[in-house]
């Protein structure tokens, strides 16, 4: 790592660690680096989530009863620091401000109160206690008329275990000397059009606004900055791939298909497979989405687009997340195709030596029709003899970089992605702005909607029994939990995998047997533990959840989620689906002792509907795009200060001008779009960084 002297210290550039800044240091840094901050430029994009108003503060009778809150009194008093119980100290101030009095207490912070001058004004920040005509403060922060006058907004960054918000303002004040360096991406003509201000003047605002206007004006520079960059990013990756195809496919009839199987295709899977067909016919390569909810048979839309490839003369590739799904993959295409001729061939990380040599000679050789996998597809040492179809199964489990990996492996082939996760048609256009949609609104005939229940802890005895009794009747039960052992997230009581199959699962189901499941086993044992399962060797699987996508277990009914607040609700959603998939009647039971009345709401919702599109609607209503989609936005860079649900004027806007733009400029290269250029880049280098 390169050494930086104090001089270059000094002179502060954008790249400059964090580390040399003023109080940091390599320990402080190493927290930084958690929140993803390892350099000024990095901090400098480090927004507030919110600010402390001190220009606003009220009276203390006014002041609203444990609620965040500043308020403005005189100090008339202060008492003798006292030592407690333990060892802790407490140190009191008496202050008001005429009409009413305020008690101050700071713990374990001796110093605190050595500042306040009785007779002087101040301003409190914290929460107010006790009675209406006793008030107290506890640790409030303090501010003096000359600081409320300089700052009157206080920054609250988003902040991580050993950094306070306020050391983190702190080394954000001396990564300010270096904003002047902020490059403006943005072109003067729309600078002007949108009154917005330049992007150094837009990030000094945000994070030392003079007024809570100014703060306004720098944030909505910046959302339009992000949003326009992303827009621009995903347009680019849809014209990077609009030339033409090298594998241009022929008109095939799906009759022999759709006849061979033991059920009809629902119309919708019909209606996809028609819009694929034709893309594969068309000169540029496909760029399709296919969502589906739980269940509505995105596998077999798959198998269609695959048969017209093989029908073709052409290879498909299938990549799944984990190599349980690409297993299952494996044999349910098989199950399909190989009955009409199409080989199918399973490559994964784990295969031992020989058959992976044989596997890729079979690749290489053009034996094999379609190859499904893990990452291990777009591995070194695989090569197609013509791969023309490229299928990625839950694309937001994939960065960028690596559906782009997949699709080098031959000129141009076509792409269909394919996600359970179902989000609202208007807002999946926008974000999915490289790629037409293809949705799958219909369930299979005979899939039974699985009936939810949510319960507490408390009925969790009498659930046990209702357990026992679907396993009596020779049925399966998952239960999944959201730790794999206690003390991974100290502080909170939450079921852990391994602790719960031997401490709660075994003593109430004695005799029966169970399974644990979870991310930190090797891939063989998943596979064991799985193959046992469907087997139905295993009553019970405990798990994490690394069962939530596509595992097939007709035999399971039960689906237990032990601390069910933990989840989105699409989450919770698509564990439900891994039940309710065999002829018997199923169900999903979400157990929480969460408090909070929003959190309750939630999941009643849940157990009012199983329409995947209503679910995530909700979800991106009540808990933001970041939740919904996970840190990984759908193989989308993590955005850091725009939301895609509450600022979607700014997103038809930037989705706009990025179109004006590229229709000027289809691939950035002109001078003055160079630095819109480099921001592209930038945002999703930075997505590469955190999706893979």
């Amino acid at each position: 790592m390169h050494e930086f002297s104090r001089k270059e210290a000094q002179a502060m550039q954008l790249d400059t660690p964090v580390q040399y800044l003023k109080n940091v240091g390599p320990r402080t840094a190493e927290r930084f680096a958690r929140l993803g901050i390892r350099t000024v430029a990095d901090l400098l994009a480090h927004y507030p989530r919110r600010y402390i108003d001190y220009s606003n503060a009220g009276g203390v009778a006014a002041a609203p009863f444990d609620t965040e809150t500043v308020v403005r009194a005189f100090v008339y008093a202060k008492e003798p620091m006292r030592r407690l119980p333990g060892g802790r100290t407490l140190q009191r101030v008496q202050a008001g401000d005429g009409d009413a009095a305020l008690s101050l207490a700071w713990f374990n912070n001796p110093y605190a109160a050595d500042k306040l001058e009785v007779g002087q004004e101040y301003w409190f920040q914290g929460r107010v206690t006790g009675t209406l005509t006793r008030r107290e403060m506890a640790n409030p922060l303090v501010r003096t008329q000359a600081q409320v006058t300089k700052a009157p907004l206080e920054p609250v960054y988003p902040q991580t275990e050993g950094l306070p918000s306020w050391r983190i303002s702190q080394a954000v004040t001396a990564a300010l000397e270096a904003v002047g360096q902020l490059e403006e991406p943005l072109p003067p003509a729309l600078l002007t059009k949108y009154r917005l201000p330049g992007r150094a003047e837009a990030v000094r605002a945000i994070h030392r606004p003079r007024s809570a206007e100014e703060a306004a004006g720098a944030r909505r520079r910046l959302i339009f900055e992000e949003l326009l960059t992303l827009q621009l990013g995903v347009n680019l990756m849809k014209s990077r791939g609009a030339g033409q195809t090298g594998a241009r496919m022929g008109r095939v009839d799906l009759e022999p298909l759709w006849r061979s199987l033991p059920f009809a295709p629902t119309g919708a899977q019909r209606r996809a497979a028609g819009e694929i067909a034709a893309d594969l016919r068309g000169p540029a390569p496909m760029n399709r989405l296919l969502q589906g909810d739980v269940g509505s048979g995105k596998t077999l839309v798959a198998a269609a687009a695959v048969y017209i490839a093989a029908r073709s003369g052409w290879q498909s590739a299938l990549m799944a997340p984990t190599e349980i799904l690409a297993a299952q993959h494996a044999r349910s295409l098989q199950a399909m195709l190989g009955p009409l001729g199409v080989q199918v061939a399973l490559l994964t990380g784990g295969m031992k030596a020989a058959p992976r040599r044989q596997t890729l000679k079979a690749i290489a050789e053009g034996q094999a029709d379609l190859v499904v996998g893990t990452h291990a597809v777009i591995g070194a040492g695989v090569e197609f003899a013509r791969l023309g179809l490229a299928i990625v199964d839950e694309q937001h489990r994939f960065g960028v970089r690596q559906r782009g990996l997949l699709a080098a492996k031959a000129d141009s082939p076509h792409l269909l992605v394919m996600s359970a996760t179902p989000i609202p048609r208007t807002l999946g256009l926008l974000i999915y702005g490289d790629l037409d949609i293809s949705i799958l609104d219909e369930l299979p005939p005979g899939r039974k909607p699985v009936k939810t229940y949510y319960t507490t802890s408390i009925k969790r005895r009498d659930m046990y029994g209702f357990l026992n009794k679907q396993i009596e009747a020779g049925h399966q039960v998952y239960v999944v939990c959201p730790l794999i052992e206690q003390g991974e997230n100290s502080g909170e009581e939450m079921q852990a995998a391994a602790d719960y199959r031997d401490k709660v699962a075994a003593p109430l189901l004695p005799g029966r047997r169970i399974g644990l499941l979870h991310g930190r086993m090797k891939p063989k044992e998943k596979a064991a533990v799985m193959d046992a399962f469907k087997a139905g060797e295993l009553d019970v699987l405990v798990s994490t959840t690394v069962i939530e996508v596509g595992v097939d277990v007709p035999n399971a009914t039960v689906m237990v989620i032990e601390n069910a607040e933990r989840y989105g609700l699409s989450a919770l959603h698509q564990l439900r689906g891994r039940v309710g998939r065999g002829a018997a009647e199923s169900c999903c039971i979400l157990i929480s002792d969460h408090d909070s009345e929003s959190v309750r709401e939630r999941l009643r919702f849940l157990c009012s509907t199983s329409d995947g599109f209503a679910i995530a609607k909700y979800d991106l209503e009540h808990r933001g795009p970041g939740d919904f989609f996970g840190s990984r936005q759908h193989g989308l860079p993590v955005l850091q200060i725009a939301d895609l649900m509450t600022d979607t004027r700014a997103l038809y806007a930037a989705q706009e001008e990025a179109g004006a733009i590229l229709r000027a400029d289809p691939q950035l290269q002109r001078e003055e779009n160079q630095p819109l250029a480099r921001a592209v880049e930038h945002l999703f280098e930075r997505a590469e960084g955190t999706m893979n």
